[in-house]
């Protein structure tokens, strides 16, 4: 599975393609399941990239752990959640509030 994510190009805030637009939280990404879903989210991710709207747009891998969708490297899961080693700062913290 793949979702598409990127950086908002006004304050540089990870993003991931969700619903029709950019969501802060990764849980919310649409997945792409197969080739012609992955080539939509491209076009997308091109789209808002030639709009700027956002910038560092790529199709990552991810799986759904406990029916959630995450970030499969750790370099996304670090973008997704906050800081490593603070885990009261960033999205992270958000969830646990």
């Amino acid at each position: 599975m793949k979702i598409l994510t990127a950086n908002r190009l006004g304050d540089g805030i990870a993003v991931w393609y969700a619903d029709g637009g950019w969501a802060e939280t990764v849980d919310q990404a649409d997945p792409a399941h197969d080739k012609a879903a992955e080539d939509r989210l491209e076009a997308i991710g091109a789209r808002a990239f030639a709009a700027n709207e956002v910038v560092d747009v790529n199709l990552i891998d991810a799986e759904v752990v406990d029916r959630v969708v995450e970030p499969v490297r750790l370099r996304e899961k670090i973008r997704a959640a906050g800081p490593t080693i603070r885990g009261d700062l960033g999205k992270q913290a958000e969830r646990a509030a």
